[in-house]
This record gives structure tokens, sequence and C-alpha cells, in this order.
């Protein structure tokens, strides 16, 4: 194995006193140093600096990989951990391992851990430097510490009002400028009194309070999604994802999704889906909803009717919402993997009699589903009953 050419080395904002002293070395010698004009100033790197294009591009560094002589080597600086939302984690799936080798410094998490005394596995962390504020949506439980990165100052704010206006705003933020560097300072309100003017590089903990989370489980409330009626009603909705079964990064195909809670559930129970449908204003909906849950990361939205479209990427699973027939399913069944979880809900006489006829033909698991809900009778009250569901549940 040859020597790497790279060096990704993480840089606190001490500078080149927090770093090693091989990784000082390295810096000396380097003929080439990439990174934020901050960093680059930092490291004082003058002619031999390289500061990153605007948008954010990797392909300067990746350029370096063919006819570069053999002895010249070249720095990557990243703030703290590159392999915390860094530079690291994005460079090393474009190259080799014998061609780069990585010098992390203490991560800006392990910094705010250390100032509040929270302990590190009691911690969650999010990069919403480059993502939505969202993105910890699921994450908001009373008594969870957060540490969040944010794009710079003005964005403190926002998060503030955000956090307030879904119910959140006695949390307790901790406002930290430039941490871990001579510059450092902290400030610290709660999330309905953010005030001042906050300096960057910004990072914010976030003691969680005031507010109701998300359930666990499954079976969200119907009214936390944004639909017109389209919708896998809430008991249903939950009995359909325990046949379905969601596991860590597993896909989904969601056909006939409706306004995509079934695809919203499978990506907050960590998955990825694949939410087909034909209209519009549902698409629409489908996205809303993967954004104020914060998984729009996690959810391919595509247009169309299945089978004439189906996802590119295979699944592990698949739900059919809607447009059931037997050309359909035969089409569907031919296309999916060995081992795929197959779940369809029937509501009408013809799709029933088409699930009792494929499970005698393909195996798999018939329940039927019977619901009411109390609901005022004059001066009293009876029950509400639901039109029967049939669910069937298979193995391909």
């Amino acid at each position: 194995m040859g020597k790497p050419w790279l060096h990704i080395i993480g840089l606190g904002e001490d500078g080149p006193a927090g770093l090693s002293d091989a990784s000082r070395e390295i810096l000396a010698r380097a003929a080439v140093i990439f990174g934020g004009p901050r960093h680059l100033e930092l490291v004082g790197a003058g002619a031999r600096g390289r500061a990153w294009p605007i948008p954010f591009d990797l392909a300067p560094v990746l350029a370096l990989r063919e006819g570069r002589p053999a002895d010249l080597e070249v720095v990557v600086l990243a703030s703290g951990d590159p392999f915390w939302h860094g530079a690291g984690g994005s460079l090393v799936r474009h190259l080799s391992p014998q061609d780069w080798i990585c010098h992390p410094a203490v991560s800006s998490v392990s910094w705010a851990a250390a100032r509040l005394g929270w302990r590190l596995e009691e911690v969650t962390s999010f990069g919403l430097h480059a993502a939505p504020l969202a993105r910890m949506r699921a994450d908001l439980q009373q008594g969870a510490k957060l540490v969040v990165t944010l794009r710079g100052g003005a964005q403190v704010p926002d998060l503030g009002a955000y956090l307030t206006g879904l119910g959140f705003g006695a949390s307790e933020l901790t406002v930290f400028e430039a941490l871990g560097g001579p510059r450092e300072r902290r400030h610290r309100m709660r999330a309905d009194q953010v005030a001042g003017h906050f300096g960057a590089p910004v990072l914010v903990a976030i003691a969680v309070a005031g507010g109701q989370g998300l359930p666990r489980g499954f079976g969200l409330p119907d009214d936390l999604f944004t639909h017109h009626g389209q919708i896998t009603k809430r008991p249903v909705r939950a009995l359909t994802l325990s046949a379905l079964a969601p596991r860590m990064g597993e896909r989904l195909w969601d056909l006939g999704a409706g306004c995509g809670s079934i695809s919203v559930e499978w990506a907050l129970a960590g998955g990825q889906a694949s939410a087909l449908e034909p209209r519009p204003d549902r698409l629409a909906q489908i996205g809303q909803n993967a954004a104020q849950f914060g998984v729009e990361h996690r959810i391919d939205i595509h247009e169309g009717q299945w089978p004439q479209t189906l996802p590119s990427a295979a699944p592990d699973a698949v739900f059919i919402g809607g447009g059931l027939s037997r050309e359909g399913f035969e089409a569907l069944w031919a296309r999916i993997p060995a081992g795929t979880r197959l779940v369809g809900n029937a509501v009408t006489l013809e799709s029933e009699a088409l699930y009792l006829a494929l499970q005698a033909e393909c195996g798999g698991h018939l329940l039927r589903v019977e619901l009411a809900e109390e609901a005022p009778l004059g001066r009293m009250r009876g029950w509400n009953r639901a039109r029967p569901i049939l669910q069937w549940s298979a193995i391909r």
C-alpha cells in the first residue's frame, strides 16, 4: 500500500495551537491546502491555500488524484472532527482507502458537552448549517439534549421561533460563538426569549422542555398530516406499518401514496421511501408532510400510476395503497425481488375478492379489520362504524 497523498485535518477555533505535532508537520510540508477562508487564515496557508469554490464542490481536490508528482502532499482542513457533518465523509466516498488519512480534532459536540457537563451518550447532534430545522422534529422530546450547528448567528432567532411554534418555547438554549477558541462566547436564554446578535461560527445546545414530542411507535394522529381526506387513518396505519415491519435503512414502495402518511412514518422509523402518486395535488401534500416531519431527505416522490410507473431502486417492502388490479399485481410481483414484504388493504368487494384469490395463490396472511368510533346519536351516543378492511400481507 502506497503512502497517502491526502491528509484530512480537523481544525479547532484555537488554530494550529490545538493540533498535534504530527498534524503541524504535515501542514508545514503540504504543497496545497484546501479549506474555508477562516480555516486558511487560522493556519496561515498563504499562497498554498485554496478556498472552497462557491457553491461547495470537491472537484478541485479530486482533480489531484491523477497526474500529480509522487511526493506531492495535499491537506484538506475541516472543523473539529472531519467526519461529523464535515468534508471527510463526502471526500472518502470518491477515494480509495490508500489515498487518504484523517487527523481529527475534538468535535464541536464534544466541546459543547464538556462545557455543559452533558454525557455524550445522552446527546443527539444535528448539522443544521446545511439542513432544515425540521430535521430534528422527531427528536424534540421532553428532557432531550440536542446540539445543532447553524449557518450563522442570524439563524438563532429562527431556531427559537421554530421551537416556540411547536410548543417548546421553555427549552433552554446555550448559544456558543467560536467554541473552543480564544474568541469563545456563551449566551443562555429560553427559546421564546431569543435576543441579541451572534457571530459565526455558531453552535447551539438545546435542553428540550415545554412541549409534547411525537409519539414513538406507529399511528400518528391524523391531524398532524396535511391531507384532504385521502389518508390511511390512524388505527389502520398502525396495523399496516406493523405488517410492513420497517427496519433501519430499508426502502418502501408506497404505491398510491395519497398524502404520504405511510411513507412519513416509515421514514421516521429510519427507512427510505419511494412514494408514487398520480395526482399532482396529493404529490404536493406528500412533499409538505415530508418537510414538516423533517424526513424530506428520506422520501423520493414520483408522479405516476403503477404498474406503468415504478421506482427504480429495489424495495424491501411494498404497500399497495390504491390502484389494485390483477394485471397490475402480476406485473408488480414479477418485478420485486425475492424476500420483499408486501401489504395491501382492500375496502371494496372487488379488491377484497382479488386479495382472497391472491392469498390462495401466493400464500401470506389475511386480517379483517372492523372499526367503530363513538359518535353523537340524538341526545345520546352510538357507534359510527367504518367500512371493514381486509389486509393481505405476504413475502415474495
